[in-house]
């Protein structure tokens, strides 16, 4: 297995954290490798200006998976990566974000430690990490919260189930990744367990891109209010975090602009 500090040898796989789509937020290596890849295999939510980064020979193959819509399988995804791969490309496999984080980088790792191809993994910028960043806020403060969750509104069965109890703490924090379309699902189960109704919630859509929106809500609104604001592209929703009096002023300023 070739050290991670090296461009990758052909034949093997570099998985590759994009970050949440500004290139600027790319890491050193990750640069490196997408522009010594002969095949790159990419998530749909990796933006255009990542992937233009990408040798002018380079081939490059969308194997997107949609929530709510269609996905390629993941069986196939794998196929695609082993193949490519054993036919001695220097493959790499970008995933948008972080690739541990809600990316199924076991699943691709598990056939490829079956297949005998090496590989490596390249992490990346996690959108919820950007998204706070963006509201000027931190995902961990003294005195208010001393973990942090990382949760998903889906999974294949459907709207996903958590501890709902330690979520409705005073004080708590999550991002809950792919969840617009949970909202109402994430308000029930949380007041159902005793979250309060003035709970801040900050969706941020398209965190650290061109066209980033940040929708500050509260638990007894939050379905409405993302009704209302209709927004488009992949969003984070930051529950127990708003942003701080400066940006809500100038982002109300804004709206009403």
């Amino acid at each position: 297995m070739a050290h991670p500090s090296q461009t990758p040898p052909r034949g093997h796989v570099a998985f590759v954290g994009a970050g949440p789509g500004d290139p600027e937020l790319l890491t050193v290596r990750a640069m490196r490798e997408i522009q010594s890849a002969e095949v790159i295999l990419h998530d749909q939510l990796v933006p255009e200006a990542i992937l233009s980064l990408a040798s002018e020979g380079a081939t490059l193959l969308p194997v997107g998976k949609k929530g709510f819509g269609p996905s390629m399988k993941q069986d196939d995804i794998n196929a695609l990566i082993i193949a490519h791969a054993s036919s001695g490309a220097r493959t790499v496999r970008l995933k948008a974000g972080d690739p541990g984080v809600f990316g199924r980088l076991d699943e691709e790792t598990e056939a490829l430690d079956a297949a005998g191809v090496p590989y490596h993994v390249t992490p990346g910028l996690t959108a919820s990490t950007a998204a706070a960043a963006s509201l000027g806020v931190s995902l961990t403060k003294r005195g208010r919260n001393s973990d942090l969750r990382l949760l998903t509104g889906h999974d294949v069965k459907g709207f996903a189930e958590q501890d709902w109890r330690t979520l409705a703490r005073p004080g708590a924090v999550a991002a809950i990744y792919m969840g617009k379309r949970a909202a109402r699902f994430l308000q029930g189960r949380l007041m159902m367990h005793g979250g309060a109704p003035d709970t801040p919630i900050t969706v941020v859509a398209n965190a650290s891109r061109p066209n980033e929106r940040q929708l500050p809500s509260t638990l007894a609104t939050l379905p409405a209010d993302l009704d209302a604001a209709d927004l488009d592209g992949p969003a984070v929703l930051l529950l127990g975090l708003a942003p701080r009096a400066a940006r809500a002023i100038a982002f109300a300023r804004q709206e009403v602009s």
